[in-house]
């Protein structure tokens, strides 16, 4: 990520602070709205770049960080004190995510977890290159810039927020998992088999 992420960052922030203020909670308790605003502020740079991976462009990375803080401002009175306000935070933008594509496909997404339909109707596992340790590593320690990215959207939403959130972000599958709101074996499976598509799609610019 470049040095404009600063600026970019606090841009999403102020588009976020004006809609804020003309909220209905915004006037209820100053002390919350401190304590939200200090917390977003703290984590900014990381949703940012959670949300540019994601999406992989500026403008819809800005739109899908200011959907989720006004969703996360508006449901703050669920979050606990003293709890990790990140891995909250990330679960609301997976959801506004989804949301935003469903709403563009006017399609639902599929599970990608039960393998693929064959001519006979029949659903089998699909079938995945075995990585190792080392290389998982090697991948995601390369710069993420041109290729790796153009790979990381070229993955089925499902495996690219495990990716970001597990080879970027570094979180442990516990993390993830509760991130995400699914167990830990699907985190490992889906990170798996997003790992194995990048592989194949990088073999050109990473040497395993």
């Amino acid at each position: 990520m470049d040095c404009g992420t600063t600026y970019l960052c606090g841009e999403v922030i102020l588009h976020y602070a004006i809609i804020r203020k003309g909220h209905p909670l915004s006037f209820r308790n100053k002390d919350i709205s401190s304590q939200f605003d200090e917390l977003v502020r703290e984590h900014e740079r990381a949703l940012y770049r959670v949300a540019w991976r994601l999406c992989g462009n500026r403008d819809e990375a800005l739109d899908l960080m200011q959907d989720t803080l006004i969703e996360a401002f508006e449901s703050f009175s669920r979050f606990t004190p003293g709890t990790h306000f990140d891995r909250w935070i990330f679960r609301i933008m997976k959801n506004t995510f989804i949301d935003i594509k469903r709403k563009k496909s006017k399609t639902t997404i599929e599970s990608l977890d039960t393998g693929k339909l064959g001519d006979d109707g029949e659903s089998s596992p699909i079938e995945l290159v075995d990585m190792s340790g080392g290389a998982d590593a090697r991948l995601m320690a390369n710069t993420l810039d041109g290729p790796i990215q153009n790979a990381l959207m070229d993955l089925p939403e499902e495996f690219r927020i495990v990716v970001i959130l597990s080879d970027i972000e570094e979180y442990s599958y516990e993390e993830v998992s509760s991130i995400l709101g699914c167990p830990i074996g699907t985190v490992r499976s889906r990170l798996h088999r997003g790992r194995a598509i990048l592989k194949e799609k990088l073999k050109d610019y990473v040497r395993f």
